[in-house]
């Protein structure tokens, strides 16, 4: 897969080099023998992750997952690296952004109990759904009134709404998305999560919030859980854990939402691009994500309540070390220079989506309190 901004040359025997087959659809096909393989990516997607680690724990409050984001956006534009990511290491960069996002959803399920949610009530949980669908629908909306390529207003709907780049890389998979429209989108997303981490806490008091309202305001209004945790903490641990509970909410629309789109792209002719031996589309892609099936059994095993809390806690750190290696993966897919031809337009999808569900969810909560 080629980096956003580029046209990747193929050589044939009869059209003559670095030109391409007309016969032959654009996309992954069959493996040449001299093709590098997954081993050269996904040593760098572990690099990567190992120094996100490593800047996660000099500096507490930059979330793991967002310095992998960062880091690996890094990785793409440094010399040698770059050409690295872009040629030999694509393969595996491209194998953990996809096939890794999908194992860190699967293990996200274990954060999740349903006796949790139902035990903040229907009212609360009624406020999520609000503003989970306005988000999500405005967002949609207002992307396409802009322009935006390809699945960009879909991705950043879905990121902005429930929660950040898993969501984005999870709709991604069941729409066959673009690898660039989710790059890009994740790289929106991140950046403005991670502002909310210092914006949000300034707003604590002028906004008249309690240490629980702030909590659910931070829960329903900031996209990715470690980004969550990052600004609700500096309230307290009330804050803390309304923020999870809310967020967590958030977190279980993710299976209906991407089932929901799976179903759309099968009837479109699109989806399940896959990894595999075959052409992209020359199989069709399960109504429901064989992930999301994964993810909802993990929720209900969480709910049985007999899984140890040690268990939990070694799965939640397997967890954000795979979620991390996968954003590596899909920032190293980030071109900024091409980026920044529709970068105008993106972030003021980004600017708009964010006041509507910072706005929404400050009233949901008031309303709820």
């Amino acid at each position: 897969m080629a980096l956003l901004g580029q046209r990747p040359r193929r050589h044939t025997g009869k059209h003559g080099e670095g030109e391409r087959n007309p016969a032959r659809p654009a996309g992954p096909g069959p493996r040449s023998r001299d093709a590098p393989g997954p081993l050269p990516g996904l040593a760098l997607a572990a690099g990567g992750t190992a120094l996100a680690w490593a800047v996660h724990r000099l500096l507490p409050g930059v979330p793991m997952l967002t310095a992998a984001v960062v880091l690996g956006v890094a990785a793409a534009h440094l010399p040698g690296v770059g050409r690295f990511a872009s040629g030999t290491g694509r393969p595996g960069l491209s194998l953990a952004g996809k096939r890794l996002m999908r194992a860190g959803v699967v293990l996200l399920g274990l954060e999740l109990s349903l006796g949790d949610v139902l035990g903040l009530g229907w009212a609360t949980v009624g406020m999520v759904l609000a503003v989970v669908a306005s988000t999500f629908f405005g967002t949609l909306w207002l992307g396409r009134r802009l322009g935006l390529r390809g699945d960009q207003p879909l991705l950043v709907a879905t990121g902005y709404s429930i929660c950040g780049a898993s969501a984005i890389g999870a709709v991604g998979e069941a729409r066959g998305s673009d690898e660039r429209d989710t790059a890009a989108s994740v790289t929106l997303v991140t950046l403005c999560g991670t502002l909310a981490i210092v914006v949000l806490p300034l707003l604590h008091h002028p906004l008249g919030l309690d240490s629980a309202q702030f909590g659910r305001w931070v829960g329903a209004g900031v996209h990715d859980v470690g980004q969550v945790v990052a600004a609700a903490q500096t309230a307290g641990e009330a804050a803390l854990g309304e923020a999870v509970l809310v967020k967590l909410i958030r977190v279980l629309l993710l299976a209906p939402l991407v089932a929901a789109v799976a179903v759309s792209a099968v009837r479109r002719g699109r989806g399940g691009r896959d990894s595999g031996d075959g052409e992209p589309g020359d199989r069709r892609p399960p109504l429901v994500p064989l992930f999301v099936a994964g993810f909802l059994a993990a929720v209900a095993v969480r709910t049985t309540g007999t899984v140890p809390a040690g268990a939990l806690e070694a799965a939640a750190t397997v967890r954000e070390f795979v979620l991390a290696a996968a954003l590596v993966g899909l920032g190293s897919a980030v071109h900024l220079p091409a980026l920044a031809r529709t970068g105008m337009r993106l972030a003021v999808l980004g600017a708009c989506s964010w006041v509507v569900i910072a706005g929404v969810s400050y009233a949901g909560v008031l309303l709820t309190a």
